[in-house]
């Protein structure tokens, strides 16, 4: 459980960093603003649109009388409104990492150049589209996989008494979870950890992972929250990525990894 309260304080650190940080932390603001732009309008035309576009799925229901075709509609309404709210906080840390890779990466280097005791960084020695290729489509991969269990937990969501008391708790560990994944892939990949190997890793210490990205998921909810915490994220992302690794920080301590992890 001591993971825990570690993987919070690498969220804790991360905020710090930038706050040290400046001008990273107003770079690294620009991919989320322009992505809590474009969500912002996609919900907006779900919500005065979702409802005609339920009618028109649905003209089986065109002749049910009154109370019946306002309830079934509503219903399929609310849940097409919720499952792209869901798939809102699933993607926006996918698509804010991809729309920033330029910066969050230059946040990153910056990071490990801070915390390595001999100020140097990892590159992955890459050319910039290659770096944008492997992340579009490891985020492909891991949307896929939280998709899954998006669809699984909306399912089960509708179990007497535990749908509503263990399936939201169980769906922001899931999300912690990739939302983490998301979140170290910046620095992993620099390092040549491929998507197979970050999850082997990650799910190795998943409590860490957990006590990093499940309150930083939850905080997500919080209207343009998500914009202000991403570059600390990206930061702490960046220390946690170090620890898994154990790799040796400033302070000279050196985290212990379980296993060297393949490139």
């Amino acid at each position: 459980m001591r993971d825990l309260g570690v993987g919070f304080g690498y969220l804790v650190a991360g905020q710090r960093w930038v706050a040290r940080h400046g001008r990273q932390y107003g770079f690294g603001l620009l991919p989320g603003l322009i992505t809590l732009v474009l969500y912002a309008a996609a919900l907006v035309v779900l919500a005065v649109w979702g409802e005609d576009g339920v009618a028109w799925a649905t003209p089986f229901a065109d002749g049910w009388g009154s109370p019946w075709q306002g309830l079934f509609r509503g219903f399929l309404t609310a849940v097409l409104f919720a499952l792209g709210l869901l798939l809102a906080v699933l993607t926006f840390t996918a698509l804010t990492l991809l729309i920033g890779q330029p910066f969050y990466d230059s946040l990153s280097e910056k990071v490990d150049e801070d915390a390595s005791p001999d100020g140097t960084a990892p590159e992955s020695g890459l050319p910039l589209w290659r770096e944008l290729w492997i992340s579009a489509r490891d985020s492909l991969r891991i949307l896929v996989r939280a998709l899954l269990w998006g669809v699984l937990l909306f399912a089960a969501g509708f179990l007497p008494l535990v749908g509503q008391t263990v399936v939201p708790v169980i769906g922001f560990f899931v999300t912690g979870f990739f939302l983490t994944e998301e979140l170290t892939a910046i620095a992993l990949q620099r390092r040549g950890v491929d998507l197979r190997a970050r999850l082997t890793l990650l799910r190795s210490r998943k409590t860490l992972v957990w006590g990093f990205g499940t309150p930083l998921g939850l905080s997500f909810l919080l209207p343009f929250v998500a914009v202000f915490l991403m570059p600390g994220a990206v930061a702490g992302a960046t220390l946690l990525a170090r620890d898994l690794l154990g790799e040796e920080t400033t302070d000279g301590t050196r985290a212990e990894a379980d296993e060297p992890i393949p490139s």
